[in-house]
């Protein structure tokens, strides 16, 4: 069985390796068009808030709260601060507050620094009514400490909920 005729190359025997193909016979290339594109690199934005986002996501997954020990999730917007005692295992929210409220906001009228205090003092009241005694963990969603956070977390650390 041929396979083809190869008469047109010619081999030379070489003194390291054997015999080797001749340069000369080998047949040019054809010219190919090559279309080369730029290559842009965009940094990405707010890569340190995303990455907050996702330290949180994978901590949610770690930590899950139940009824006796609930996971606590506090948010603090520019303006105010929300806090959720949340059982994980059965998908419910235990206790809801926010310096929104205007049971904690107007009774007295106070700052909003106080109001935070006053929803970390609620939490607690419903925490002792609901036998709950640990929480599983503290769920500042990646988010800095604030005044308004300081304030209501020394409220649920005197009462030893957390430990500052």
């Amino acid at each position: 069985m041929v396979l083809g005729n190869f008469t047109g190359q010619q081999f030379k025997t070489c003194d390291l390796f054997g015999t080797c193909l001749h340069p000369s016979n080998f047949l040019p290339m054809q010219s190919r068009r090559v279309c080369m594109m730029p290559i842009v690199i965009e940094a990405r934005a707010n890569t340190r808030t995303e990455s907050a986002k996702i330290r949180n996501r994978r901590i949610q997954k770690k930590f899950n709260g139940t009824p006796t020990k609930p996971r606590l999730s506090v948010f603090c917007s520019d303006k105010q601060l929300y806090a959720v005692l949340v059982d994980d295992q059965n998908k419910k929210c235990l206790f809801y507050a926010s310096t929104l409220q205007k049971s904690i906001r107007e009774n007295p009228p106070c700052s909003k620094i106080e109001a935070a205090e006053r929803v970390g003092n609620e939490l607690v009241k419903t925490c002792v009514e609901l036998n709950i005694d640990e929480i599983s963990q503290y769920d500042c969603n990646g988010f800095a400490r604030g005044e308004r956070m300081q304030a209501f977390e020394t409220a649920i650390a005197q009462h030893g909920f957390l430990l500052c």
